[in-house]
């Protein structure tokens, strides 16, 4: 039975459908138990409609479709067709960027503009990069000796996993799973992907695009579903070989113990943040000030990298302070559909809630309000939101938001900062904004980050790598090292008989 159709709302009477139903052997399907799931549209607070949520049987039904196509046409075909069909899906996903933003924008709340004019236009730069080394899988040589008569030639291998999965969160969904499809596909697996259940709408008409683009059947699947049951049986299935999830440190570690718990498959997590901007009193000010509230500011603060702890040099302290608040009173909160509005809700009433208990306890603890801290209206915006002087151990301090809340503590010198900076479980992202060349490069050589950036915010590039240290994770996203984390390694050794 054929799965039915949701009209989604744009903007100027524009509209889109897409499948409800689950994505497998490139049709789309009810769930097999005829689960749901409602999705709803995040600025109104409204139920869009309802698509199909996956179970276990659904699962299963998935996994035996990427098995049979890893076994069969997938795993013989030629590296070269296997770029020409990412290059393929990245032209239309350049094609359908409007429809794209709309979806995003329904479900997600993030504002037309970030998704068909930034974050969709990405997701294309990285299934391009990656479809070129689809046929530049290489490995090394070496020779071998064990004395006497026994010696010979080696080699290595990089070979897919196989059957492999994806389990996408709900922030940033047409670029992050991308962002999985890219390496994994141009590695030569098949793929699963369980997009966000909040927000699985742009996945849903991204399986419409991997049909057109001419994949078999089966090599990319798409599920939504919720993480307790979809999600849990990806993680524990015996023939899924690797897993990439991208959400919260606390959903890794059961991913992780699924891992342990079943068959051991590979697993690689990008996970939460607390990441420092450090602003030192030489560097440019009304540009760190501009990306400080960016870091913070853009996606609703929704981000994992969001750079939610700022550290301003006590020698510019005070200027920083009265700047920053005003850079914070620019919001034009709205409906992410209409051109003017440059400030979005954040999803869910359940995430509003939350940062909503953030600021309440800081305020309720005595730190320092800069800015913000209040509902807006009766949507799920939050007030841009600044405390000041705030405590190393305040949880506001410590602990992942996930929302538009800057915490700004002062610092005397470079010693204080990396010291401060360091004192976090998560290590994603910093940001560092200094004239000093010298400076520079020493404070990036001791942040325990995934990643630095020098007099900016946020830049992300394909041919970089990107994931954490400590709690945020690790396995990495972008670069050469996404690449060879869809692979294994074998080693092959020819003996070669002595003279």
């Amino acid at each position: 039975m054929a799965a039915s159709t949701l009209t989604i709302r744009g903007p100027e009477g524009k509209q889109v459908s897409v499948s409800t139903g689950l994505f497998i052997d490139n049709t789309f399907i009810p769930s097999l138990e005829g689960h749901t799931l409602d999705i709803k549209n995040a600025y109104s607070r409204e139920t869009i409609g309802v698509i199909s949520g996956a179970t276990p049987a659904d699962v299963d039904a998935a996994v035996a479709s990427s098995y049979r196509a890893y076994q069969g046409i997938w795993r013989q075909i030629a590296a070269a067709k296997r770029r020409q069909l990412l290059l393929k899906l990245a032209d239309l996903i350049e094609r359908d960027l409007e429809i794209f933003g709309i979806l995003e924008g329904n479900d997600v709340g993030a504002l037309l503009a970030t998704t068909s004019g930034q974050l969709g236009p990405m997701a294309c730069e990285w299934i391009r990069h990656f479809a070129g080394w689809a046929d530049k899988i290489d490995g090394r040589s070496a020779d071998w000796d064990q004395g006497g008569e026994r010696g010979g030639f080696s080699y290595t291998r990089r070979e897919p996993y196989g059957v492999t999965a994806a389990i996408v969160p709900w922030n940033t969904p047409l670029m992050l799973t991308c962002w999985k499809i890219a390496p994994c596909i141009a590695a030569g697996n098949t793929l699963i992907i369980k997009p966000p259940e909040l927000a699985p709408l742009s996945a849903l008409h991204l399986a419409k695009l991997i049909a057109e683009a001419g994949f078999p059947p089966g090599v990319i699947n798409i599920i939504p579903g919720l993480g307790s049951t979809a999600g849990s049986a990806l993680a524990h299935h015996m023939k899924i070989r690797k897993i990439a999830f991208t959400g919260s440190t606390l959903t890794g570690r059961a991913i992780l113990k699924a891992s342990a718990e079943s068959n051991l498959k590979k697993v690689s997590l990008e996970l939460g943040g607390k990441s420092p901007t450090i602003i030192f009193d030489d560097a440019n000010f009304e540009e760190a000030v501009t990306w400080a509230a960016i870091a913070i500011t853009a996606g609703e603060g929704e981000i994992c990298a969001a750079g939610s702890r700022i550290y301003v040099q006590d020698t510019v302290y005070e200027k920083f302070l009265k700047a920053f608040s005003e850079r914070c009173k620019s919001a034009a909160p709205g409906d992410p559909m209409a051109p003017e509005t440059n400030k979005g809700p954040l999803i869910s009433d359940q995430q509003r809630e939350k940062v909503s208990s953030y600021i309440e306890s800081a305020k309720a603890n005595g730190t320092p309000l800069l800015h913000g801290g209040k509902r807006i209206g009766n949507s799920n915006a939050i007030e841009n939101t600044a405390f000041f002087d705030v405590p190393e151990d305040s949880p506001i301090m410590r602990e992942e938001i996930f929302g538009p809340v800057a915490s700004i503590a002062k610092f005397h010198n470079e010693e204080d900062v990396i010291q401060k900076a360091n004192n976090s479980e998560y290590g994603l992202s910093a940001a560092v904004f200094t004239r000093d060349l010298a400076r520079a490069h020493r404070v990036a050589d001791r942040l325990e980050s995934g990643q630095v950036t020098v007099n900016a915010w946020g830049m992300l590039a394909a041919n970089m790598p990107f994931g954490g240290h400590k709690q945020s994770g690790f396995g990495r996203d972008g670069g050469l090292e996404a690449f060879e984390d869809w692979t294994t390694v074998k080693a092959v050794k020819i003996v070669v008989p002595r003279l």
